[in-house]
């Protein structure tokens, strides 16, 4: 078995009780996807839990590991709202963010941008879900084992809609230290794979595409800095003074990744499009001031 105790620290209660209540939720699922919760101290704030027998990742894990995750997603429903925090999106705050980093790569800003990011914040918030998100779903918080991939530390676990996780292959993993970028056909297979599985344990299709829950993501700057760090300044603005590695990447890096991510899927319009060719003038800038900027990389460590 594996003991695991949350000593004191931020929010420690919160994070014990989160954990505790999302592992006993993702329990329902079968084959399971998390270890078992073999019991549980509140006082302490410990978990006992199964060990699992972990194998190194294939190098086309991140087809079980959305097959998984979909199967996570899953585990709730409409009747579970309210067992845990609702999923929190990106804000008025970091569209400002993001708009006044723009002006400061000398990109210009069309008034139609913050019309388009003020009605995605709006879709985010108000977006219908209660699929059970892990909350940090990384490389290293995914477990390969002989039965499949189980997720581990659900600290952060929220309900909300499934899609803003499912985005983690595109986006960069952008809560993650360890954040790859997979090639198109593994990415393909993986997203593919997801939505097969959601719909054969729910009997519906995915609703919408990942566009917003991309384009949600690059607008954090919270999403270039460890939880350590988030909620303490406005990261973006601190982008085009100095470079960070966090991880396997520095935020640059992550940063050029996402604005190329979001251009091109907003290439042909849609409700986004004003914001994707400003994303792709930001990338165009960043490289300009910064051209020995290295993709992502490919392959976890």
């Amino acid at each position: 078995m594996v003991v695991k105790q949350l000593i004191e620290g931020p929010e420690a209660a919160q994070r014990y009780a989160r954990e505790v209540a999302a592992l006993r939720l993702a329990s329902r699922v079968d084959p399971p996807v998390v270890p078992g919760l073999l019991g549980a101290d509140p006082v302490e704030r410990v978990l006992v839990l199964e060990y699992l027998d972990e194998q190194p990742p294939a190098d086309d894990w991140v087809v079980g590991y959305a097959e998984a995750l979909a199967r996570l997603h899953a585990a709730t429903s409409a009747d579970d709202v309210g067992l845990l925090p609702a999923w929190s999106g990106p804000t008025r705050d970091d569209i400002g963010s993001f708009l006044a980093l723009a002006r400061t790569l000398g990109c210009t800003v069309p008034s139609a941008v913050w019309t388009e990011l003020d009605d995605l914040v709006n879709r985010l918030t108000h977006a219908s879900g209660h699929a059970l998100l892990h909350g940090d779903p990384c490389p290293g918080n995914d477990m390969h084992t002989s039965s499949g991939t189980r997720f581990i530390d659900f600290e952060q676990a929220a309900l909300g809609h499934g899609l803003v996780e499912l985005a983690y292959l595109r986006i960069g993993f952008p809560t993650c230290w360890c954040v790859t970028a997979p090639a198109q056909p593994l990415l393909d297979a993986a997203e593919a794979a997801y939505r097969t599985a959601w719909r054969h344990a729910t009997g519906a299709d995915v609703r919408d595409d990942l566009t917003d829950a991309c384009a949600g993501w690059l607008l954090r700057g919270d999403a270039l800095v460890e939880r350590a760090y988030r909620g303490t300044a406005d990261h973006l603005s601190k982008v085009p003074d100095g470079d960070w590695r966090w991880g396997t990447a520095t935020a640059r890096q992550r940063l050029v990744h996402r604005l190329g991510i979001v251009g091109r899927m907003t290439a042909d319009g849609g409700e986004l499009g004003n914001l994707g060719q400003l994303a792709m003038a930001m990338r165009g800038a960043v490289l300009s001031r910064w051209p020995a900027l290295e993709p992502l990389p490919s392959r976890r460590p």
